[in-house]
């Protein structure tokens, strides 16, 4: 019928899962005729992403699609595009109120822990004094706080904890500069888990450039 007009914002497309969303999004929106996809720049600014959903609500969209940098900042801005008529759909990092959204599409990140914790104890099972090690994404983000929440429950099913912790940013450079500090602080460390695919490049070349192979 009539063409639906969808606002799209998400953050700067610097990380491979974060471009996969957006092209995926592109892909999609040309596969329909009726559908009008308008794309606003990826932005790691909220004050920059607020004016974005507040430019598509002028501009009288039928929906948002948002991807926010972080949940709790643009948490308002959608309150008030909900409330002006244009329906909010939240994507992966989610906003601090339920009234914020029609819909909230979320990645079982708890889950994603629990998975990566259980599958130390079984590597690790017997070994009560095993150094294990975190390396996390952004902790301010609620999808990290529940990633790690999920790893330490997992883990103490089996009697191990988190000896050592750091927390990077989602990027390549950030993975190997946190990882770095790591290593030199833990002289033996029996296993890591890490967050995140693209942090990880930067995490094995932190390994590899200290010449750790335990």
């Amino acid at each position: 019928g009539e063409t639906v007009v969808i606002g799209f914002s998400g953050p700067a497309a610097d990380h491979g899962w974060l471009g996969a969303i957006n092209s995926a999004a592109l892909a999609q929106a040309d596969s329909y005729d009726d559908v009008d996809l308008r794309v606003a720049e990826g932005t790691n600014d909220a004050a920059l992403q607020i004016s974005q959903v507040e430019q598509f609500v002028n501009e009288g969209v039928d929906a948002i699609v948002l991807l926010p940098t972080d949940g709790a900042a643009l948490t308002e801005a959608a309150i008030a595009a909900m409330q002006a008529g244009v329906p909010v759909i939240n994507v992966d990092r989610e906003f601090s109120s339920t009234d914020a959204a029609r819909v909230t599409i979320l990645g079982d990140n708890y889950g994603m822990g629990v998975s990566a914790g259980q599958y130390i104890c079984e590597q690790l099972g017997g070994q009560s004094d095993a150094v294990v090690a975190e390396i996390a994404g952004i902790d301010s983000l609620p999808l990290t706080q529940d990633r790690s929440a999920g790893f330490s429950d997992a883990l103490a099913e089996c009697g191990l904890d988190v000896d050592a912790r750091v927390a990077a940013d989602f990027t390549i450079a950030g993975g190997q500069e946190v990882t770095a500090q790591l290593l030199s602080a833990n002289p033996e460390i029996d296993a890591i888990w890490n967050h995140d695919d693209d942090q990880g490049i930067g995490v094995l070349a932190a390994i590899d450039e200290a010449g750790r192979d335990e």
